[in-house]
């Protein structure tokens, strides 16, 4: 028993494959698992977003503090530049800037001066903020007046903020606000003067006001900012609340609630206050999980696709190289079914060319036998012409309006004796009166011809061979039957493929060229019909040509 070669053209395809498609794209896949896990395992995804979100905070918070500071400059560039009428001077501030609840001036010469918005004077809870607020300061300028001036002087020289901030949370009904207190220099007054003048918000107009507005503006900016970056389009909120309480002092306008993903102290404006922000309707780790989520998606779809792809590239060249070994088998075939003739034509031509024949009848008879393998080789020719325009997409048929029965019978008759001779008990049924079909009268005669000789080349003992033409359901149909070795049903549906032979150690000992059943095939379509097989194994094969009455196909190639 011969062994088979490991290595052939299907191994080769299969190893080039996996090396030129399969490993590498393997490799990356599994590099992207692998990175992912990873990214889930240390939670980097998060951690990532909450860097960001740190990095927005701190910018946002320089932002509030210098639109803060244009604030208060507002107000200390109104300030007296002298002791004279100090009181009225403050008043005028207050007036040109009703942010301000209180204003305040200390000089270590003249004393202290203390004022408030007159008409928040009205309110009881007021006037205690004013008065509590007032005695504060003025007790702690006294004793600590000249080490602020320092203080406020050295961060000038620093190029720091110039103020000094700090916060003051004032009595409300049933609660305390938040107030935000500045202390500055006054630039009008000799720099050996000990001279502080300071202000303090409304405590209101921040939570209710300037600190919602401020968050609102961030957040617009920042998308602006933000834009074709990996969060442009997440839904940010933030919120400012107090570093020891984690209720909401003030909050963007889609603030849904919930915990803050990342907070920071505020320590330049507004102390004691903290900025949080978080997505609205969602969480860090969430996002996190839907993009990993996402990504093993993607990743699964990738690989399903690749593995598609290789699965159809491996049928494709798989089929292409069966084809190409039918093709090489079809040439051999066809070979050995050319040599076969003309060896016999050759043989029987010299043997009567030398006069070795005596008699008329005998010469007559090798003459008959030359003939045959003519026509013989002359039909097979023609299948190949035919089958090499069907491939080239060239054929061309000719349709005329024919009376197939006579068609039929002609072919046949012309058969007749070579099939008798064979040994096949052969039965012909044609019905009458048949209307006349537009055909390629060779064609037709070509595809009967195919049948025929396939039920006689794939018959062993059994040999009877039918052929049946009638009228059914508005068509023609025309049965060649056959008692021979049969078609597994696994395979019925390939016998009309080019090139394709049953695999039958019968059928491959026989000659022939695996085209004949395809170009049967390819000229009932081109009449607008079908060809069909019923076959059983041991049994015999019935191929049936359909075909319709009225037909609109005149030419097909």
């Amino acid at each position: 028993m011969k062994k088979r070669k490991w290595w052939n053209e299907r191994t080769r395809f299969l190893l080039i494959l996996e090396l030129a498609v399969v490993l590498p794209a393997a490799a990356l896949i599994g590099f992207s698992v692998w990175k992912l896990q990873s990214f889930q395992r240390d939670k980097a995804i998060e951690a990532a977003i909450q860097r960001d979100f740190r990095h927005m905070l701190k910018a946002s918070e320089k932002r509030i503090a210098k639109e803060t500071y244009a604030l208060v400059e507002g107000v200390r560039g109104n300030f007296p530049c002298s002791e004279d009428s100090v009181a009225p001077a403050l008043d005028g501030v207050l007036e040109m800037h009703p942010y301000a609840a209180h204003v305040f001036l200390f000089d270590d010469e003249t004393g202290f001066v203390f004022r408030s918005q007159p008409q928040g004077m009205k309110d009881p809870y007021f006037r205690k903020e004013a008065n509590s607020l007032s005695d504060e300061v003025a007790a702690w300028m006294k004793l600590d007046g000249k080490h602020m001036v320092e203080r406020l002087r050295n961060q000038l020289k620093y190029d720091e903020d110039p103020y000094y901030v700090f916060s003051n949370w004032v009595p409300r009904e049933n609660w305390k606000k938040y107030q935000s207190v500045f202390l500055f220099l006054l630039p009008g007054f000799p720099e050996e003067r000990v001279a502080i003048g300071g202000m303090a918000f409304d405590s209101e107009y921040l939570v209710e006001d300037f600190l919602p507005a401020a968050l609102d503006e961030l957040l617009v900016r920042d998308l602006a900012d933000r834009k074709g970056n990996r969060n442009a389009g997440d839904p940010v909120v933030m919120m400012i609340c107090s570093k020891d309480d984690k209720h909401p002092m003030a909050t963007s306008a889609e603030w849904d609630g919930g915990t803050p993903e990342v907070q920071r102290n505020m320590e330049m404006a507004f102390p004691g206050l903290s900025l949080a922000i978080k997505f609205r309707g969602t969480t860090v780790e969430a996002m996190a999980q839907q993009f990993l989520r996402n990504s093993f998606l993607i990743i699964g779809g990738l690989s399903l696709i690749l593995g598609t792809g290789v699965l159809f590239t491996y049928r494709s060249v798989t089929k292409e190289l069966a084809l190409a070994k039918l093709k090489s088998d079809f040439v051999s075939n066809v070979s050995h079914e050319l040599r076969t003739p003309l060896a016999l034509i050759r043989l029987y031509a010299e043997t009567l060319e030398m006069g070795r024949v005596q008699g008329g009848e005998k010469q007559q008879h090798y003459f008959s036998i030359i003939r045959k393998e003519s026509e013989r080789l002359t039909a097979l020719i023609n299948n190949i012409l035919d089958f090499s325009r069907i491939e080239a997409g060239k054929k061309d048929y000719s349709f005329d309006e024919t009376n197939l029965a006579d068609l039929v019978r002609n072919t046949l008759e012309s058969y007749r004796y070579q099939i008798q001779q064979l040994g096949f008990e052969f039965k012909m049924d044609i019905e009458q009166d048949l209307p006349p079909l537009y055909v390629d009268r060779e064609a037709i005669a070509r595809s009967l011809l195919n049948l025929v000789n396939n039920a006689v080349k794939y018959s062993q003992d059994d040999k009877s061979l039918g052929v049946n033409l009638y009228r059914s359901n508005g068509g023609v149909k025309l049965e060649v039957i056959d008692h021979g070795i049969g078609i597994p049903r696994s395979e019925q549906a390939k016998v009309f493929e080019k090139f394709y032979r049953v695999g039958d150690a019968f059928v491959h000992n026989t000659k022939g060229s695996g085209v004949g059943l395809s170009l049967v095939r390819h000229i009932v379509r081109a009449h607008g019909g079908e060809v069909s097989v019923e076959s059983a194994l041991g049994k015999g094969s019935k191929f049936t040509i359909d075909l319709p009455l009225h037909s609109d196909v005149h030419q097909a190639g």
